[in-house]
């Protein structure tokens, strides 16, 4: 990394361009707000498990075999799980002099509309089937358990502190989103589903 003046060494590195702060060397981190917490807070746990989906959106809108469309529906995916990271991140005791943008229902209605227009060119669902098929299905399965796994970890953070209702409903649709959307690239990349028998 160089900075304005053409140094490319750490003493020509100024604090602003340093990824690292040394603040957590300790296993503690700050909410918004200032609170230092541990690393394996609850709330810590959640917005981190969020960030992990994030990083699997962005691996399925970067595949070859995504699409214009989708690759636009999962860039708003991308920015509305950045707000509800944020909302897990907030020190709810604390003054936040910024506010926060918030999830509302057209957000959910979003994924809704999604999934039933995906839906309206796939045959119906009459067995269960195997994550797979191809890698980019296989990507959106990963998607989808990661999505589960952060609502969990959500709903446990809302028994002790408040959780935003929009952002638990968007998650739990979001989770059926991705399982749409495995079945829908099946249909537009052409493989084929591997029905679960259970004999």
């Amino acid at each position: 990394m160089t900075n304005s003046g053409g140094n490319n060494t750490k003493e020509g590195m100024s604090e602003e361009m340093k990824i690292y702060t040394r603040t957590g060397d300790k296993g503690q981190t700050s909410l918004i707000g200032g609170t230092r917490v541990p690393k394996y807070d609850d709330r810590i746990e959640a917005y981190g498990t969020i960030d992990e989906l994030n990083s699997f959106v962005g691996l399925i809108r970067d595949h070859e075999n995504c699409d214009a469309e989708s690759k636009k529906q999962l860039l708003i995916i991308q920015d509305k799980l950045f707000i509800i990271e944020s909302h897990l991140a907030v020190d709810t005791q604390a003054c936040i002099a910024k506010s926060i943008p918030i999830l509302v229902e057209s957000d959910v209605q979003m994924l809704e509309n999604a999934m039933d227009m995906m839906s309206a060119q796939l045959e119906p669902l009459a067995n269960f089937i195997l994550p797979g098929g191809h890698t980019l299905v296989s990507f959106c399965h990963l998607a989808r358990t990661v999505c589960r796994r952060a609502e969990r970890v959500c709903l446990k953070v809302s028994e002790k502190y408040p959780v935003a209702s929009p952002d638990l409903m968007y998650l739990n649709r979001l989770s059926d989103y991705f399982f749409i959307l495995a079945r829908y690239f099946i249909f537009s990349t052409g493989s084929t589903e591997t029905k679960w028998n259970s004999q």
